[in-house]
């Protein structure tokens, strides 16, 4: 197998979809959905893609460019879904974006995107090149 075709295994092995519910607990004074938990949920679905893609532990050094397109209102279904977009020699961008539907109606619209960068470490705790 050629190290593209390789490379392509891997993003597709990668892709991350996590499904949450928004509870108030999670929400501001507007009943939505807290930015900052919307950031970390959303960090945490990229690491988990870039570990699936490299299988090395990874650090986030960047998050790009988040969108949010509308607020998030408590009672509502999340769906996060990352996919690999880019591979460095050290480095993995993973895109995320946020998909919301309400609980009882058939509608899913993206609500947030954003990318997130990972570097690989070693045992050195210094960057690695994530394929090897």
């Amino acid at each position: 197998m050629t190290d593209q075709a390789q490379i392509a295994k891997r993003i597709e092995y990668a892709l991350t979809k996590v499904t949450k519910t928004v509870f108030p607990g999670r929400t501001n004074h507007h009943n939505t959905l807290f930015g900052g938990e919307a950031l970390a949920w959303m960090d945490e679905v990229a690491f988990i893609a870039a570990t699936r893609f490299c299988r090395k532990p990874l650090v986030t050094v960047c998050s790009d460019r988040v969108d949010f397109k509308e607020s998030i209102p408590a009672g509502t279904i999340v769906e996060l879904v990352a996919r690999i977009e880019h591979v460095g020699r050290t480095s993995i961008k993973v895109n995320v974006d946020i998909f919301v539907e309400d609980m009882y109606h058939d509608d899913q619209h993206k609500a947030i995107s954003g990318s997130f960068t990972f570097v690989a470490l070693g045992p050195d705790r210094k960057p690695t090149p994530v394929l090897s």
